[in-house]
């Protein structure tokens, strides 16, 4: 069986005991601590910047995995990276030359992921498969945590998953949205390898325990 990587999203987590629940994530099963970042413009929601990133980056070693819903990707990708990201995403729906942006990200030493909401077709994406590290199923609208897991997504990280294998295609299925102990064997089921967890985990009575039973 092959590895499944957990990436529990901040997002959910204490904003006031961000240190310490990213300690949580580190002494649990997961390997990549999920970050989004969104500008109130792509997505109808703030979060935080570069120098939240950076605090973060200075009390732990794992992967961040930078998820950027915002409009203008290419003019702050770089600020990010220097914070401190490992993996940055960003969203096939923006208005950038997206080969260009990968190409750059890619230049630092970055690995670079793409994404699409739930209604854009994996046909928008398939041209850039082949140069990513990840591509990255939204099976909520993003914007907010908590959302519920839209069904209909499992048949796109089965067709992903299939142009992936067919194509010998190096990149990881990551599947963000309405993620818990059900909803994460479906998608393991469907051929996802990385699962982000943001309200399940942090909402529960033991967040390392709800961590953990995504892995069952």
């Amino acid at each position: 069986m092959k590895k499944i990587i957990i990436a529990p999203s901040i997002l959910s987590a204490n904003f006031a005991t961000l240190e310490y629940d990213v300690k949580m994530i580190e002494n649990s099963e997961a390997e990549w601590v999920h970050i989004d970042i969104m500008d109130g413009h792509f997505v109808p929601n703030i979060t935080i910047g570069p120098l939240v990133v950076k605090s973060l980056r200075n009390v732990t070693k794992l992967l961040f995995d930078v998820h950027l819903m915002i409009a203008n990707p290419e003019k702050y990708w770089l600020e990010f990276y220097k914070a401190g990201a490992d993996l940055i995403t960003f969203h096939t729906e923006v208005l950038t030359d997206k080969k260009k942006l990968i190409d750059d990200i890619k230049s630092s030493g970055a690995k670079v992921g793409v994404s699409l909401k739930p209604k854009t077709s994996i046909s928008d994406i398939e041209y850039l498969i082949p140069y990513v590290d990840l591509v990255l199923v939204m099976t909520v609208e993003p914007g907010f945590g908590g959302q519920s897991f839209i069904n209909d997504m499992v048949y796109k990280i089965k067709d992903l998953r299939k142009i992936i294998d067919e194509n010998n295609h190096s990149c990881f299925i990551e599947v963000d949205g309405g993620i818990n102990s059900q909803t994460a064997s479906i998608c393991i089921n469907a051929g996802a390898d990385v699962l982000v967890s943001g309200s399940y985990i942090f909402s529960a009575e033991s967040p390392r325990l709800a961590l953990k039973s995504l892995l069952i």
